[in-house]
């Protein structure tokens, strides 16, 4: 429902206005970067349209329809969205995860691709909508209503679609079936099919406003410092929820990061060798987040030479860690720190060697630290 949408209240007003004004667009595509409340916004729509007795701010919650859709078991609400395919020709289409799928909604409709490919256990393989999709679109827009209101399909990243399925896609959209409304939610829409984006109306979702994400993380997790968790995600309530997940790892990423520091500083290589050894440990996506770690305090550390704290994203620790070390991140090598971090990223997603990964990533500290 609306009242679960985290901020957007623009957003809301106007789907609210254009549904009650009988205007509602047969195609309709939210963008917007991960965790501002795209899908959120697109199921509470459809909800507000299936629903038998809408109110003037939010479906009423009660009718049956509404009932449905806290399993998300409506027998007219359809869900298109990646996935990864094994060997049979019957696991490319998206029925295959469909209990998965409503389990992650179920959970919460603030979550990111990464999310959902550990729900389907993909390891390293790619997420998309394939070609056989295709016919199973056309199959369900082609029953008439269960409940006899309209039907509504919302596609979650299109833009991972099979050229194949996006054309028979856009063909749908062309002539849409009756009382049938499309909702696209995409983080990237520059690389949707043009000629699909040409025949939607697009709405872009800004990040959430800082209050809205303020109070949001206050209601439901009161003890913690959600002022500095909403300034850090920069608008992405999915970004907050993540940091308080890793609120234990980021202590740790934090120690790492100092010791790091420091012992490139004082040249410490064979200790180096042993902090190397300490992360290739710790797992590939816990290494994968150290790194986007300190990418960011690198980052931080870089701003706070400017002596603006209104730009700065920074726990009250890493704030005091960065009164000494901030100096030591400058123009010279700020670029060049943040390459060293993306390839090391890199090496680690395509299964290089840890140890070697990191070691290799310290030694060139010792160097880039005095330029």
């Amino acid at each position: 429902m609306f009242s679960q949408v985290v901020g957007q209240t623009d957003i809301k007003e106007r789907l609210l206005q254009e549904a009650q004004a009988g205007r509602v667009p047969h195609a309709l595509l939210l963008s917007g970067s991960s965790g501002c409340g795209k899908l959120a916004l697109a199921v509470s729509y459809a909800q507000y349209l299936l629903c038998h007795r809408p109110g003037a701010h939010d479906a009423c919650g009660e009718c049956p329809s509404c009932r449905t859709f806290t399993h998300f078991v409506h027998p007219d609400l359809h869900f298109v969205f990646p996935i990864i395919k094994y060997k049979t020709a019957e696991s490319s289409v998206c029925d295959v995860y469909l209990d998965a799928w409503r389990k992650r909604l179920q959970a919460g409709l603030y979550f990111d691709l990464n999310d959902w490919l550990g729900d389907m256990k993909a390891e390293n393989q790619q997420a998309l909508i394939y070609a056989a999709e295709a016919a199973q679109i056309q199959r369900k827009l082609a029953l008439k209503s269960t409940l006899g209101g309209r039907k509504a399909m919302i596609v979650w990243m299109p833009e991972k679609m099979n050229a194949e399925c996006a054309n028979k896609l856009l063909k749908l959209i062309e002539e849409p079936p009756e009382q049938t409304n499309f909702l696209l939610v995409s983080d990237e829409p520059e690389k949707i099919l043009p000629t699909i984006l040409s025949r939607t109306q697009q709405i872009e979702v800004k990040g959430i406003d800082h209050e809205s994400l303020v109070e949001a993380l206050r209601k439901t997790h009161p003890t913690e410092d959600v002022e500095a968790l909403a300034r850090n995600a920069r608008g992405s309530y999915t970004a907050a929820l993540k940091s308080l997940d890793a609120s234990r790892d980021n202590l740790l990423f934090f120690d790492l990061f100092v010791m790091l520091m420091r012992l490139s500083y004082q040249r410490k290589i064979k200790d180096m060798r042993k902090w190397s050894e300490q992360i290739a440990g710790m797992g590939r996506e816990r290494q994968k987040n150290f790194l986007t770690y300190c990418q960011r305090l690198v980052r931080e550390n870089f701003i706070y030479n400017f002596r603006r704290p209104e730009l700065n994203y920074l726990t009250a620790q890493e704030g005091d860690f960065a009164k000494n070390f901030a100096r030591f991140v400058n123009e010279r090598n700020v670029i060049k720190i943040m390459d060293e971090l993306s390839d090391a990223q890199q090496d680690i997603e395509q299964n290089v060697n840890p140890r070697i990964v990191f070691f290799d990533f310290a030694l060139k500290m010792i160097v880039l630290l005095i330029q």
